[in-house]
């Protein structure tokens, strides 16, 4: 089955690449896989306080994540698979790429204005070898206009 990789948090870009996403995996019988990134805190404070504010973070990307899959399930009818990963967002990305085979698409939203985001213009320097297509989703695109497009 193609699945349809598509990171998410809680911008508008990363809604339209969801958006998108499902779009695509209904067209093809797919499936799609969201992938919420929790950022490694920079500090060490002591041991309990810094995995106090880490978990905080994942049970905070999670809870956006079930969000989002039940919106998914209510427009699409698919329900998609769900991680939360905690660190580098580029590195776990990248790691879940190639341990993952059945990933058709890794789908990101751009945000608006002349910095797109850390994982669009990572992702986008190395999209040639890359083992899927790299989709950038604009964060204004029209969801009316993904229809025909998908």
């Amino acid at each position: 089955m193609r699945t349809f990789l598509v990171i998410t948090d809680e911008s508008d870009e990363a809604r339209a690449a969801l958006r998108f996403a499902a779009r695509r995996a209904v067209a093809v019988d797919g499936a799609v896989h969201i992938l919420a990134l929790v950022a490694q805190q920079n500090f060490s404070a002591f041991g309990g306080v810094q995995a106090t504010i880490e978990q905080e973070a994942r049970d905070r990307a999670e809870m956006l994540a079930h969000g989002v899959a039940g919106n998914l399930l209510a427009e699409s009818g698919i329900m998609p698979t769900i991680s939360v990963k905690i660190g580098n967002g580029q590195k776990i990305v990248s790691a879940f790429l190639e341990s993952h085979k059945e990933v058709a698409a890794l789908i990101l939203g751009a945000a608006k204005g002349g910095n797109p985001g850390p994982l669009v213009t990572y992702f986008a320097a190395c999209a040639g070898s890359l083992p899927c297509p790299l989709y950038v989703i604009p964060a204004d695109y029209d969801e009316r206009d993904s229809d025909h497009m998908a």
